[in-house]
């Protein structure tokens, strides 16, 4: 669109410089006009005067009355009546136009938004209506071609309305736009292209991804929309915000039943896996299953819930191959949560020899709750199970302890033993004290009683400490009546006489000693029993502080003086000197 810009120009469209020139030349020439019109005006009254005296010498001449003389007279004024009244009426005309032009140019102006149009001083009127006449073109030129432009920009924006269904551009469209107007109204149709070419291109790209996902998902669309998204065209004609949300809508859809269909695949593959180790099936078969796997999601997952439909068949037919790992499975996790035997005894079907599907499904369903059981309570196992094994290390040591060959060995095992002891020692009753804690923290929870074997966990710990005394106990009296029984035999038989070794001598020196004792006070022969257990022990009398408080005679009574004991042993450890068997 050509049009005069009003920043930089006068009312008349006309740059300053080529206004000052016009000035100059229009002076020039309305000079030249008022002296040709002074010397037009002076030679026109010299031609009318000189006409008249003529006329007037005719009339004489001639001998025509005064009457006609005057009549004929009046003739001419009338001429020059006739020509000042039309003169006149075309002064009048043209002010009559100046006011018109002047007027419809004051609202076109209005209209373009520009200053009002400035007259020049000292012309003409024929002048001024020209220069208005030429300016009111000029301005409805502008006009018609910001109209045009308008109606151009407004038929692209209806355009993009029916594309995006969006509402029109915000205009006063009655009214003629300004230059700046038009500017942003063409940004906006700028921005609106642009827009269009991302979402054609995000279009384009949904609808690719939502094509491979039916054909990998095998969909069929059950929806008019979903069947016009996978009939349209790449020309798409709607690209309303609406319509691309339905579109991810629709992708997301596709995209969460293809990452359901893998979750699915997934665990009909561990299934599949699961009855294989079941029913035993040869690796070769197996192999098979290797080449569905490359399929579509869909055909993937048809041909494994096929797989386990054949599978499941003959695991019903094999239930009893099935139920005995179910079984065994049932049993670890019992082990794994502290069952009782009378917590297990409970679970009737178990023990059932009758195999039926019911069965089966009683051992899937008590195994899925033992699990879920043991997950989570799992902190809760595995630190009872700690403890287990510990008490396990411990009265290792402690089996360790009363064995006399343990003092032959040269090697540093005892020393290796003994730091091992001490680092038990410092863990073992604060794993007992943390359990104890988290157990109350438990049933404080839950409102119910957390068993181990049947028992409250305590309970079970002192019953296991009162195990521990009573097989100590046990064993004391086997050895000392094994020690009587002995020195009975040698009283009432004698001893042989034979070169002693080393071993052989000390067996004599305790049967001597036990000969003496026979005939001492009772007195003297409780110091000399004493005396003889120490040389049973390996003539070892010079014990350290940890094997004191672990030896055969000083068992606790109750598992809280043990328990003190034991604690004590550990501090007198830290204090006392290493064992070391080199000193012996």
């Amino acid at each position: 669109m050509v049009e005069v810009a009003a920043t930089g120009r006068n009312q008349t469209g006309l740059q300053p410089q080529a206004r000052r020139g016009r000035s100059l030349s229009w002076e020039r020439e309305h000079l030249q006009t008022a002296t040709l019109s002074k010397m037009l005006a002076l030679e026109s009254m010299a031609y009318l005067h000189k006409a008249l005296n003529f006329l007037q010498d005719l009339f004489e001449s001639v001998g025509i009355p005064e009457d006609q003389r005057l009549e004929r007279t009046e003739v001419v004024k009338s001429l020059l009546d006739i020509i000042i009244s039309e003169e006149e009426t075309n002064k009048k005309r043209l002010l009559e136009s100046i006011a018109l032009h002047r007027k419809q140019l004051d609202s076109l102006c209005f209209e373009l938004n520009v200053e009002r149009f400035q007259e020049e001083e000292g012309i003409t009127i024929v002048q001024l209506e020209n220069d208005l006449r030429l300016q009111l073109e000029v301005r409805s030129k502008q006009k018609v071609a910001r109209m045009q432009e308008l109606r151009r920009l407004q038929e692209q924006d209806r355009a993009f309305c029916e594309l995006f269904h969006t509402p029109p551009y915000s205009m006063e469209w009655d009214s003629v736009p300004s230059l700046e107007e038009l500017d942003q109204f063409r940004g906006y149709l700028a921005t609106l292209a642009e827009t269009e070419a991302f979402r054609q291109e995000e279009f384009g790209r949904a609808k690719r991804q939502i094509l491979f996902l039916t054909e990998e998902l095998n969909y069929t669309p059950d929806s008019s929309f979903e069947k016009d998204i996978l009939c349209e065209d790449e020309d798409i004609s709607d690209l309303s915000l609406e319509k691309l949300a339905a579109l991810h809508d629709l992708l997301h859809q596709l995209e969460t039943l293809r990452t359901e269909n893998e979750i699915v695949c997934e665990e009909l593959h561990f299934q599949i896996q699961k009855l294989w180790d079941i029913l035993q099936v040869p690796y070769e078969e197996r192999k098979a299953l290797a080449t569905l796997m490359t399929r579509s999601v869909a055909k993937r997952r048809k041909a494994l819930q096929s797989e386990v439909d054949r599978l499941e068949k003959l695991r019903i037919q094999n239930l009893k191959k099935v139920i005995e790992p179910i079984r065994k499975e049932l049993a670890l996790y019992w082990g794994k949560c502290f069952y009782s035997q009378e917590q297990r005894d409970a679970f009737t079907p178990y023990y059932d020899e009758d195999y039926t599907e019911t069965l089966l499904q009683l051992h899937d369903t008590e195994v899925v709750q033992l699990k879920h059981y043991y997950e989570v309570h799992r902190e809760l196992f595995e630190g009872i199970q700690k403890w287990e094994e510990n008490w396990k290390l411990f009265l290792e040591f402690e089996r360790k302890a009363s064995d006399p060959s343990r003092f032959i060995n040269r090697g540093g095992n005892l020393l290796k033993e003994e730091r091992q002891r001490a680092r038990l020692q410092k863990t073992f009753l604060k794993l007992e004290e943390e359990l104890k804690a988290q157990i109350d923290l438990w049933e404080q929870e839950h409102s119910k009683t957390f068993l181990v074997n049947g028992q409250k966990f305590m309970e079970y710990v002192t019953e296991q400490w009162e195990m521990h005394r009573l097989e100590k106990e046990k064993a004391k009296q086997e050895r000392h009546l094994k020690k009587s029984q002995q020195i009975e035999v040698e009283m009432f038989y004698g001893s042989a006489s034979k070169i002693p070794s080393k071993r052989e001598g000390l067996g004599s020196k305790m049967a001597g000693r036990a000969l003496k004792t026979l005939n001492a006070s009772p007195q003297e022969a409780n110091r000399t029993f004493e005396l003889d257990e120490t040389i049973l022990n390996n003539g070892c009398s010079q014990l350290s502080p940890l094997q004191r408080n672990f030896q055969i005679d000083s068992v606790a009574r109750t598992y809280s003086a043990f328990s003190q004991e034991f604690s004590e042993a550990s501090k007198s450890v830290d204090n006392s000197e290493v064992f070391n068997s080199t000193n012996l």
